[in-house]
């Protein structure tokens, strides 16, 4: 599983200079058209800001599938004022699958190296 802000839940001035909502939402499905080439089946869960929709939104896709691992996103953990965010996703997903990895990306571009460092021996 791939968690991450959704690219239209940024308000202007959010993301660093050069990148709209617009380049990180292409930059996002390029990454997703990697794994896809990569034979990796990931389910994104693109949320916004608040942590209790986050949460709602992770239990609700637990709901349907058990995940092994989940790689979450660098524009929640690199900003501090998503720490609450952040800290709410690990534990979420723990309680949901206490034998869950985590992987973390620094971009979207080298979202497929997060995972394979734990999907490939």
């Amino acid at each position: 599983m791939f968690v991450g802000i959704a690219p239209q839940a940024f308000e202007p001035g959010d993301l660093p200079d050069g990148l709209t909502p617009e380049i990180l939402a292409a930059r996002i499905e390029a990454g997703q058209s990697a794994l896809e080439e990569a034979g990796i089946d990931a389910e994104h869960c693109m949320i916004g800001k608040d942590p209790d929709e986050a949460e709602a939104m992770l239990r609700e896709a637990f709901g349907r599938e058990t995940f092994p691992l989940a790689m979450i996103g660098a524009g929640i953990r690199a900003l501090v004022e998503h720490t609450l965010l952040f800290e709410r996703i690990v534990n979420v997903l723990i309680e949901l699958n206490p034998s869950i990895r985590l992987c973390f990306n620094t971009s979207p571009e080298d979202t497929i190296n997060a995972i394979r460092r734990w999907t490939e021996g």
